[in-house]
């Protein structure tokens, strides 16, 4: 997992040396502000589980610049807190009864993007780590509720911090007065097993609206 985490940030801080070495005229700095789908794969369990499982809806707040190198191709660096998670039916075989499992996590994606006039795909690993969790577990006539932080260490009932995948997506630009409008849709792919217990990777599914005026002047463009 360190060798992969350290792979993840090289290719990220060589990407984001190249695009503000240069740029061309499509280079836009926006904040991201959305509500995002996401669930859990649970590895070997996942067939098992298919029919508990439930998707969590979590809050999404950060900054994506598109950064432009050629009119067709553009790296887009990304940084942004993101509420994930999953959530479990009543007589699962892990917590018997309903349960949902929230991570509050920080997320850094470096995506290459293509662009074919007003359409574009993008695509890139992403690296996250996990600052707190909390599971809740309903109560029932024979179980008491639950509610109880989530553990980042190497115990059976444990969490990883570090996690790290890939995410795919395309989108569409809609031109307006003095800004531009994105519809992108993207999903997110982990690689990690993040859990000690129940093998459990991130999944998450993102369709958002994006406003963003592009740069006027760019300091960082060579003169």
């Amino acid at each position: 997992m360190k060798k992969s985490s350290s792979s993840i940030v090289l290719t990220a801080a060589f990407v984001f040396a190249l695009a503000t070495a240069t740029f061309s005229q499509t280079t836009h700095l926006h904040l991201v502000l959305n509500a995002v789908g996401t669930n859990f794969d649970y590895g070997k369990s996942n067939d098992q589980l298919q029919s508990f499982k439930k998707r969590v809806v979590g809050a999404q707040l950060g900054v994506s610049f598109q950064a432009g190198i050629t009119p067709r191709f553009s790296v887009v660096p990304e940084l942004y807190f993101i509420m994930k998670g999953g959530s479990l039916k009543a007589d699962n075989p892990i917590t018997l009864n309903e349960s949902t499992l929230r991570l509050y996590v920080v997320e850094l994606p470096v995506l290459a993007r293509f662009h074919f006039g007003k359409f574009y795909v993008n695509a890139g690993p992403y690296l996250s780590y996990n600052i707190a969790g909390r599971m809740n577990i309903e109560g029932s006539n024979t179980l008491a509720e639950k509610s109880i932080n989530v553990l980042f260490d190497n115990s059976i009932n444990g969490f990883k911090r570090w996690d790290s995948g890939v995410q795919v997506g395309a989108g569409y630009f809609f031109n307006l007065k003095k800004s531009r409008l994105a519809l992108d849709v993207r999903y997110c792919y982990g690689l990690t097993n993040i859990a000690n217990d129940v093998e459990r990777y991130n999944r998450l599914l993102n369709i958002s609206l994006i406003v963003s005026r592009p740069w006027k002047k760019n300091p960082f463009a060579r003169k």
